[in-house]
């Protein structure tokens, strides 16, 4: 049974338990990381809070992605982009002590996210029925450098997917998929200068908050793509971590509107990730090959930090089936699926 939260309240409770568990249209809960009771020592707990904002651009010709994280004991800020025809994929990131100049917000509708350092400046900004990424890299690709800047059209109406989960007896997982965003803009890089259009182009976000095992494993699949007919479909689905048993992240997005899934099978082969991979779920309701046509492979050994994912970009083909009884058939439209191991 998946329990929809639709009230407010906060996110923990005085003793530093999950007040709710759940998932949501819209964000309801106050992130009260305040109130976080891991440690015996109060001063330890900011040590385990895990906290970033992940932003992700689709274009007709590439994929754009900026991240800010702060993980407690370091900050993590990374930026990476692929070209679909060439399949060129270039990614710099910085580790920074105790997360050193990163500013991140309480609640994920609105607020500013930052990093202002000597080599790179990244900003993000959620106010009304906008969010904005500003991206400066002087530096990046061996002084090719990149500089983004992108309005993401988000209106009060369009919905997200949220959840709310327990990780063990005190640990936790709060995180808001934002899919299918009109994006606007422009994004340098090097000589390559590209204007973005939001009939053609679409972001996403990837805000999360929450307490973590030392050492975690999940799969994530997102999407964010216009169909032949101009209806702008979006997916999201994930495992791997967690009691998932209440709220499960998955579903389909079309037009805005959340269409809840259960539970979805990721089939792949780990350690052949180039091979397609298949999603189903358990009501009959989804079936989609994903064929990759890249693997961004990225690995982060710093000490007590230790990641690795192989993000695979490719096309999703099938069908899926709506609230409504609606199939929505899926042409192939790109995006990508992961395998992600960390310990962190």
């Amino acid at each position: 049974m998946q329990i929809e939260l639709t009230q407010p309240g906060p996110l923990l409770n005085a003793q530093g338990r999950l007040a709710h568990v759940g998932w949501a249209r819209r964000p309801q809960l106050d992130c009260n990381l305040e109130n976080v009771n891991f440690y015996a020592l109060r001063f330890l707990q900011r040590f385990r809070i895990k906290r970033w904002d992940y932003y992700a651009v689709f274009t007709p010709q590439r994929f754009f992605s900026a991240t800010i994280a702060d993980l407690g004991y370091a900050g993590n800020v990374f930026v990476y982009t692929l070209d679909f025809a060439s399949a060129d994929l270039h990614e710099e990131g910085l580790v920074i002590p105790l997360g050193k100049g990163i500013r991140l917000p309480r609640n994920s509708d609105s607020g500013e996210t930052t990093f202002t350092g000597k080599q790179a400046t990244l900003r993000f900004a959620a106010e009304g029925a906008e969010r904005r990424v500003f991206v400066e890299w002087p530096g990046y690709h061996e002084g090719r450098g990149i500089h983004a800047e992108i309005a993401l059209a988000c209106p009060p109406e369009h919905e997200s997917m949220t959840i709310v989960i327990p990780i063990g007896e005190k640990r936790f997982y709060y995180n808001r998929k934002i899919n299918c965003l009109p994006a606007q803009g422009h994004i340098r890089y090097g000589e390559h200068h590209e204007d973005l259009h939001p009939d053609q182009c679409l972001g996403s976000l990837d805000w999360g908050r929450g307490v973590w095992e030392y050492k975690s494993f999940w799969n994530w699949a997102s999407a964010s793509a216009y169909l032949p007919d101009g209806r702008a479909i979006g997916l999201n689905l994930g495992c791997g971590f967690g009691d998932l048993s209440r709220a499960t992240e998955n579903c389909v997005i079309l037009d805005g509107r959340v269409h809840k899934l259960d539970q979805v099978r990721f089939d792949y082969q780990s350690g052949d990730t180039m091979r397609p991979w298949r999603f189903t779920d358990n009501e009959g309701r989804l079936d989609l090959t994903f064929t990759p046509f890249k693997d961004r492979f990225a690995a982060t050994k710093l000490g007590i930090i230790d990641s690795e994912v192989h993000q695979m970009f490719g096309r999703y083909t099938g069908h899926a089936r709506l609230d409504d009884g609606q199939t929505v058939e899926l042409p192939g439209i790109i995006g990508f699926a992961e395998e992600h191991h960390a310990r962190w």
